[in-house]
């Protein structure tokens, strides 16, 4: 009898040794070398993303550590650059942007410069209509109109929930579309909760 028990002790030990180990497993596995880590997905609305007014890019100029910094892009659309002064940043990619930075160093200033650019704050989003609290927001990359709404306090008695008006960053007009899980928002677009008369 004191066998069988110490037989079950000794199974139920290892049973439990395994389960503990499960999770280390996993996430040796999530970190192998060569596997994708999940920051790595770029959303494709970032990845063609145009800079505009009120967004904040960190510059790297390899080997030039006065030339790299944390810059804004103004309300004229520029952005204020060591060495070189005002490059425009409004209406382009990060990408031209960084070649725009690069190809003006390189015109009588560095020879060969190493140029890295990225978004480290994008221009806020704008909400306005039928919620608790209407104002400017902090964007967040996968931002949706669902989220946007919470960020503002959530939806008033009066809400039309089956609709949003939007109107993007540079365009004159909103557009109405289906509000959906899915809807998302972009960098300084403005989204009005309508409504509803019943």
């Amino acid at each position: 009898m004191k066998i069988v028990r110490l037989i079950a002790n000794s199974a139920l030990a290892l049973f439990v040794s395994i389960l503990v180990s499960m999770p280390t497993l996993a996430m040796a596995q999530a970190t192998t070398p060569g596997a994708a880590p999940s920051s790595a997905v770029i959303d494709a609305s970032v990845a063609d993303y145009k800079l505009g007014s009120g967004d904040k890019v960190r510059l790297t100029v390899y080997g030039e550590p006065s030339l790299s910094g944390e810059f804004f892009v103004s309300s004229s659309g520029m952005t204020s650059l060591p060495l070189i002064g005002d490059v425009k940043a409004a209406g382009l990619t990060v990408r031209e942007f960084q070649d725009a930075v690069q190809k003006a160093l390189s015109d009588g200033y560095l020879r060969d410069p190493r140029v890295a650019a990225e978004v480290l704050n994008f221009r806020p989003f704008y909400i306005l209509g039928e919620v608790m609290k209407p104002g400017t927001y902090p964007y967040t990359s996968g931002l949706t109109v669902l989220n946007a709404v919470a960020t503002a306090g959530g939806y008033t008695y009066r809400a039309e929930k089956k609709t949003v008006y939007i109107k993007h960053d540079g365009q004159t007009s909103e557009t109405k579309m289906p509000l959906e899980p899915s809807t998302t928002v972009a960098p300084g677009d403005t989204i009005r909760i309508g409504e509803r008369f019943f």
